[in-house]
């Protein structure tokens, strides 16, 4: 069994969403280089040798079973995959990720290609302020003092700012950090699909909307004005129970909980199907219960065209579904996107999945999952 090594690689951004690069560069080598154990905080500090936009900065350790060689090449191949472009003139450049080893243990290679340590790593506080973070008595194997000497002898003049915010080693760790996730949508959209695979992908507690089971659902379908108002107590009484039940009990064999609905889609269904005195009733009562439930950390909302979701409602093939008209799932759409207009944009994420198949194609459900992690580092981390 190939014996595994400790491996410090300094990584920056300077172009674009500066953080989003960093985490997916640190995702892609959890992925395929071996394990990110550690990783420092995050620094903001201009750029070393060249005028540019700042860099933002951190170190992460690396548990691998891959030679230095076969570790720099993946490197470069996740920068490549990045869409970094190495270019032959001599200078810096910016770049939207730039991957360095540091040390590979305590080798000392000196090839064409490869340089271990990394030469001059000692004249740059970006890099020796994280590094000193994560591995503070590690040993320069040439000049012999730790990351903290280095860093208080080193002459350079910047100063790298620790900003808020971090990095997770890879998407169950981020997924875990957000507690609880909701995936609503309109009839047909796919929530409940979406929701059971990512909570199979990630060890996530499960949460279901027993829609199914109300008894009043079947004769709504055929008379809706008769049977609104019971079907919509219903269901408000039988989602307040099973949601404050659901989501106070936490697993602690699951990482983080997710839910293919929210309450408040009680107050949006029920808008659309009652009277006004019958919606004015009910308002005061649901105001009351809403007070008392969790709410999510993220609340993705799936789009899709009234075209579509007919076309997926047919297709699922549940009888007292089949009559559901056009009409009515434009007013369920229209009020989601009311209530999302109330709801705070920095835990609210639309996704348009009206020409995806996330069910069926990979590609599709890992741009899905891509949007959520991309949101959940610019916006709640």
């Amino acid at each position: 069994m190939t014996a595994k090594e400790t491996v410090y690689i300094s990584i920056g951004s300077n172009l674009g969403k500066r953080k989003i690069n960093l985490q997916k560069a640190v995702f892609h080598i959890d992925k395929t280089l071996g394990r990110v154990s550690l990783l420092s905080p995050l620094y903001d500090a201009p750029a070393w040798g060249f005028e540019s936009d700042d860099f933002l900065n951190a170190c992460i350790k690396l548990e691998t079973e891959l030679s230095p060689e076969k570790c720099l090449e993946g490197l470069m191949e996740i920068e490549r995959n990045m869409g970094r472009e190495r270019l032959d003139s001599k200078g810096y450049q910016s770049r939207i990720i730039d991957l360095d080893i540091i040390y590979y243990g305590s080798q000392i290679i000196n090839h064409k290609t490869l340089t271990i340590p990394h030469p001059r790593m000692e004249e740059r506080k970006f890099v020796l302020k994280p590094l000193a973070d994560i591995a503070p008595q590690f040993y320069h194997p040439l000049l012999n003092k730790d990351s903290r000497n280095l860093l208080q002898q080193c002459r350079d003049k910047s100063t790298p700012n620790k900003i808020s915010g971090k990095l997770y080693q890879n998407r169950t760790a981020l997924f875990t950090s957000l507690e609880f996730i909701t995936i609503e949508g309109n009839i047909g959209a796919g929530k409940t699909s979406l929701a059971t695979r990512i909570s199979d992908d990630f060890n996530a507690k499960l949460i279901l909307e027993r829609f199914a089971e109300n008894p009043f659902l079947p004769s709504f379908y055929k008379d809706q004005s008769r049977y609104a108002f019971p079907l919509e107590m219903s269901f408000l009484a039988d989602r307040y129970q099973q949601f404050t039940d659901d989501t106070n009990q936490f697993d602690l064999f699951k990482s983080f909980m997710i839910s293919d609905y929210d309450i408040f889609k009680s107050l949006i269904f029920a808008k659309v199907t009652l009277q006004k005195e019958e919606y004015e009733l009910y308002r005061k009562i649901f105001n009351f219960m809403y007070k008392e439930v969790r709410k999510p950390k993220i609340y993705v909302y799936l789009y899709q065209t009234t075209e579509r979701l007919l076309e997926q409602i047919k297709n699922r093939g549940r009888d007292y579904e089949q009559g559901i008209e056009g009409e009515y799932l434009e007013r369920i759409n229209r009020g989601y996107l009311d209530f999302l207009k109330t709801y705070p944009k920095e835990n609210q994420l639309i996704i348009d999945v009206s020409k995806l198949d996330f069910v069926h194609q990979e590609k599709d459900y890992e741009y899905i999952l891509e949007e959520i992690e991309n949101f959940a580092i610019s916006q709640l981390n």
